[in-house]
């Protein structure tokens, strides 16, 4: 009995230590990781109700919406609790079906990014792996999730087959990240691009929407151990066209879509600099 009122007394003192760091008021070197466990918290509790919601959705022909509405409950409750604030620039363009969307990789904070931006009638794409894992794979399993074999290509251009099926079937779209790999960037910057993304719109024959999230290292940074409140600026940039495009036209379609996107980070962190200078 003693031993159990002393590891009683433990958790609540450590409980206690992080509650305090998370409102910053003692124990700050404790905030990083306070706040980070308050942020996988928030993404279990709603991976249940993705789960939840994806099955309900299915039920009534809707199936296409379960990421959506996860993605919004998600950004809802982190919003509010860790106070990180999205804008999104040229929303409207959003509204782009069906389409391939593709956006920057910098961290694990994107799939808050993607709590505020992901589209209506979306799904991700994700690396196979994932489907087996505990409630995310379960809810990803429901909401359409195309799950890709990157160790097999034969089994990844078998899966862009069916998204692109999926795509003009049921006018529902897909989200990529192209550099394949999170950054970790802390200044405004793109890794290379990879081209599955290019070939499965070609495929599908459909526009490829491109949205750019500012580096938001002011926001999260893992090296520094910093996870603050902020806001974060995503701007929608102009669909591009597959028309007329085959699979010869991919290399360039790749260098002008990262182009863009590159000019637009960089000119997000312009602006974020001259903020602070005034």
């Amino acid at each position: 009995m003693c031993s159990l009122s002393i590891l009683k007394t433990i958790l609540l003192v450590i409980l206690a230590a992080n509650t305090l760091a998370f409102f910053n008021i003692a124990f700050k070197p404790l905030r990083f990781y306070s706040r980070v466990a308050v942020y996988i918290f928030l993404m279990m509790i709603t991976a249940i109700y993705g789960f939840i919601a994806s099955a309900f959705l299915a039920l009534i022909g809707k199936r296409g919406l379960g990421q959506w509405t996860t993605a919004r409950a998600f950004y809802a409750l982190c919003s509010v609790i860790l106070g990180v604030k999205i804008e999104v620039r040229n929303e409207e363009i959003l509204k782009t079906r069906p389409a391939v969307f593709l956006s920057n990789h910098q961290s694990e904070l994107d799939i808050l990014i993607l709590g505020r931006s992901f589209p209506q009638w979306c799904s991700v794409t994700a690396k196979k792996s994932l489907k087996y894992y505990p409630f995310l794979g379960w809810f990803m399993t429901m909401s359409s999730t195309v799950f890709v074999d990157r160790g097999n290509r034969n089994n990844a251009f078998k899966a862009f087959d069916s998204a692109a099926k999926k795509m003009n079937d049921e006018k529902q779209s897909v989200f990529m990240f192209p550099e394949g790999t999170r950054s970790y960037f802390q200044t405004p910057d793109l890794l290379p691009f990879k081209k599955g993304a290019f070939h499965l719109a070609i495929q599908a024959k459909v526009p490829i929407v491109p949205f750019v999230t500012c580096n938001y290292a002011h926001v999260l940074d893992l090296k520094k151990k910093r996870f603050e409140p902020g806001t974060i600026i995503i701007e929608v940039l102009k669909p591009v066209s597959t028309e007329n495009k085959t699979s010869a036209d991919v290399n360039d379609m790749v260098e002008e879509v990262r182009n863009s996107m590159l000019t637009c980070v960089k000119k997000l962190g312009k602006e974020a600099e001259s903020d602070k200078t005034k």
